[in-house]
C-alpha cells in the first residue's frame, strides 16, 4: 500500500498502481474536473499514470503555476498531430514546453510559410475538438523501435537508451504517437487558447553539423485574456525591438567581417560611457578599478578549470612557437583577478577587497545563436570580484543586494531574486559546496527579501543569487548575479594573513550588475522604447533657430550648454 499525504495533513492509503484521477475523484468530483495533473512527493505526473510511490499528494489545477508547463507540453504534441495530418511526410523531432510557450521540430523538404502555420493552427483546433485522451504506455526498446520505424529522428533518440534501465514511454493522442516522459493534460479538449507564432530553422540537437529542421514556435494559456495579453506583449516587443530602434537612433551597427561584435557610433558610445561613468561614481569609494590582459596561456584556464569545462566556448589563438592553440582570448575576468590578488600579500584588515573592471570579453557563440546586442561574441562587462573572510559574507551580500536593486530602480526596473544551487557538473568537493550553499542561503535569508529556489542552476564553481528583472512590458530578463566561490581560492592558492598572524583562505564573491553592457543597453532600448531618460540620452537638447539670422545666437546657446556638460546639438 502507498500512503498519500494531502495538503491538509489527511492521509489516504491506496494500492500501488492506483490511478491519480481515482484519488482526485475520491476527494471531490469538482476537483477532478479542475485538475490538470498531480504532484507526488514533488514530482509531477499526469492523472492516468499509475502511482508507484507515496508521499505528499498535491492536485495541480489551472491556478498552479506548474500547470501551464503541462498544458504547453501537450500543446506541442497536438501541434505535431496536426502537422502529421496535413504533412504525413514530416519527420518528428523534439517538442518541449519552454518559458513562454512551446515548440516542435520537424524535418521537411521545404521551410514552412505563414500559410502553413495558418493551416496547422486550424487543424489543431480540430484535434482539440475531438477530445483525444493522452494515453501513456511503457514499452521495451525493441517495441519502441517498431513503433517509430519510419521516424529516423526518434530512432536516433532511442539509441540514447541503449544499455540504460531508464523506462521508455510513449504517449498517444488520436492518430499521433510520440516518445515522451510526460506528463500531459487528460485529453486534447483541455487546450483551448493557443497561437502559432513563427517558424524558423533549427539544427537537429543544436549541432550545426547536423541537418536543419523546421521549428514551429507557439504559445498557450488557460484563459483567453492571458493569451491576448501575451500576444499584445509580443507585438509591443516587436515595435520596441532594439535592432530596429537602435538603427533608427543611430546607436550601433554590425558587419559580417566581425560577427557578433557591435560597432558603436558616437551616440551609442555616449550611452556606454554614461553607464560606465554612473557605475564608477557609485563605486568610487569602495572598489579598486583594475585592467587585466586580454590574451592568456592555457595554463591559467587549466588552473581555473575552464580549459576542461568551457574550452569549446573560447576563442583559441595559435602559439607560433609551439604550433599549438595554447592561448585564448579571455571569456571571463575571474582568473585574471585571482592573479592580481595573488601577486602580493594581504592582511585581514584589507578585506573585503573589491576589484572592479569594465574589460572586453570574448565568447565563441555559434553563429546561429547571435542576435543583435542580446547575444554577441564580444562584450564589455561590469565585473567585480570581492575577496573576503567567511564571517563577512552575510554583511557583504546584504550590501551588494541593496546596491544592485537600487541601481535597477534608477531605470524603473523591478527585480526578483533567485537562489541557484550546485549543478551536476561542478568543481570542488561536496563539503565546499555544503559550506558555500549554507553561507549564501543564510546571507540571503538575513536580507529579509523574498526569493525562489533554482536547484541545480548554480555556476560550476559555486552557488549564486540571480536577479530576474521585469521590464516595462512585463518581460523577464536575468541580469545581475552574486556568486559565492570557495573553489577558486583553493585552485589559485589564495590567502590572507589573519588576526592570529597565520595564513587563511579567503572566499570570493563574483558580482555583476548589468551583466554585459551590450545586453543591458538592448534591454534599456526596449524598456524605454528608445525614449531614454534625459541623463542617459545621447542627445539631451536640440536647438532649432526659427530664422537664419538667429543661427549665430543658437550656436552660442549650444556652445554654452556643451560647456555646462549638456549634450546639445544645433539643427
Amino acid at each position: 500500500m502507498l500512503t498519500l499525504v494531502l495538503p491538509d495533513g489527511a492521509t489516504r492509503e491506496v494500492p500501488e498502481g492506483t490511478l491519480p484521477r481515482d484519488v482526485v475523484g475520491s476527494i471531490g468530483p469538482r476537483l477532478l474536473m479542475a485538475s490538470v495533473a498531480v504532484a507526488v512527493d514533488g514530482e509531477i505526473q499526469d492523472l492516468m499514470t499509475p502511482l508507484r510511490k507515496g508521499g505528499a499528494f498535491v492536485v495541480i489545477t489551472e491556478k498552479d503555476p506548474r500547470a501551464l508547463g503541462v498544458l504547453r507540453h501537450s500543446g506541442a504534441h497536438i501541434l505535431a498531430t496536426a502537422v502529421r495530418r496535413l504533412r504525413p511526410d514530416a519527420k518528428i523531432g523534439f517538442g518541449p514546453a519552454i518559458e513562454d510557450g512551446f515548440y516542435y521540430d520537424f524535418e521537411v523538404e521545404k521551410p514552412f510559410g505563414p500559410e502553413d502555420l495558418e493551416a496547422f493552427e486550424a487543424e489543431m483546433h480540430k484535434v482539440c475538438a475531438e477530445a483525444f485522451p493522452f494515453v501513456r504506455e511503457e514499452v521495451s526498446q525493441a517495441e519502441a523501435k517498431l513503433r517509430f520505424v519510419d521516424d529516423p529522428l526518434k530512432l536516433e533518440r532511442l539509441e540514447d537508451f541503449e544499455g540504460s534501465d531508464e523506462i521508455i514511454s510513449t504517449y498517444t493522442d488520436g492518430p499521433f504517437i510520440d516518445l515522451c516522459k510526460g506528463p500531459h493534460i487528460p485529453d486534447t479538449s483541455r487546450l483551448k487558447h493557443f497561437k502559432l507564432l513563427s517558424a524558423a530553422g533549427a539544427y537537429w540537437r543544436g549541432d550545426e553539423k547536423r541537418q536543419m529542421l523546421q521549428r514551429i514556435y507557439a504559445t498557450a494559456f488557460f484563459k483567453k485574456e492571458e493569451l491576448d495579453a501575451h500576444l499584445h506583449q509580443i507585438e509591443e516587443a516587436r515595435k520596441r525591438d532594439h535592432r530596429v530602434v537602435g538603427k533608427a537612433l543611430d546607436l550601433f551597427m554590425f558587419h559580417p567581417y566581425a560577427p557578433g561584435a557591435a560597432f558603436w557610433t558616437d551616440r551609442g558610445t555616449t550611452i556606454v560611457n554614461t553607464l560606465n561613468d554612473f557605475l564608477r561614481e557609485l563605486q568610487a569609494d569602495d572598489y579598486h578599478e583594475i585592467r587585466t590582459p586580454l590574451l592568456y596561456n592555457k595554463g591559467l584556464w587549466e588552473t581555473s578549470g575552464h580549459w576542461g569545462k568551457y574550452k569549446e566556448n573560447m576563442f583559441l589563438v595559435l602559439d607560433n612557437e609551439s604550433g599549438e592553440h595554447d592561448f585564448s582570448l579571455k571569456p571571463m575576468n575571474c582568473p585574471s583577478h585571482y592573479l592580481m590578488y595573488a601577486h602580493k600579500k594581504h592582511s585581514y584588515k584589507e578585506l573585503p577587497l573589491r576589484y572592479n573592471t569594465y574589460d572586453v570579453l570574448h565568447r565563441n557563440e555559434v553563429s546561429g545563436a547571435l542576435s543583435g546586442l542580446t547575444r554577441v561574441r564580444q562584450f564589455q562587462q561590469d565585473d567585480c570580484h570581492i575577496f573576503l573572510m567567511e564571517s563577512q559574507i552575510a554583511e557583504e551580500v546584504k550590501r551588494l543586494t541593496d546596491f544592485i536593486l537600487a541601481y535597477y530602480k534608477t531605470f524603473g526596473l523591478t527585480a526578483n531574486l533567485k537562489f541557484a544551487t550546485r549543478p551536476e557538473t561542478r568543481v570542488g568537493t561536496d563539503e565546499m559546496w555544503d559550506n558555500a550553499e549554507s553561507a549564501l542561503k543564510n546571507a540571503l535569508d538575513a536580507t529579509g527579501l523574498p526569493y525562489t529556489l533554482k536547484p541545480g542552476d548554480g555556476a560550476f564553481y559555486g552557488p549564486k543569487i540571480d536577479f530576474d528583472v521585469t521590464d516595462s512590458i512585463g518581460r523577464h530578463w536575468q541580469l545581475g548575479t552574486i556568486q559565492l566561490d570557495y573553489a577558486a581560492p583553493e585552485r589559485f592558492d589564495l590567502s590572507y594573513t589573519g588576526e592570529d598572524n597565520s595564513a587563511h583562505r579567503p572566499v570570493v564573491i563574483h558580482r555583476a550588475v548589468s551583466g554585459s553592457f551590450e545586453r543591458f543597453i538592448a534591454i534599456l532600448i526596449e524598456h524605454f522604447a528608445g525614449a531614454f531618460p534625459v541623463w542617459l540620452a545621447p542627445e539631451q537638447v536640440r536647438v532649432l533657430p526659427i530664422a537664419d539670422d538667429l543661427a549665430p545666437q543658437a550656436a552660442e546657446v549650444v556652445k554654452k550648454m556643451r560647456a555646462a556638460g549638456i549634450r546639445a546639438k544645433l539643427d
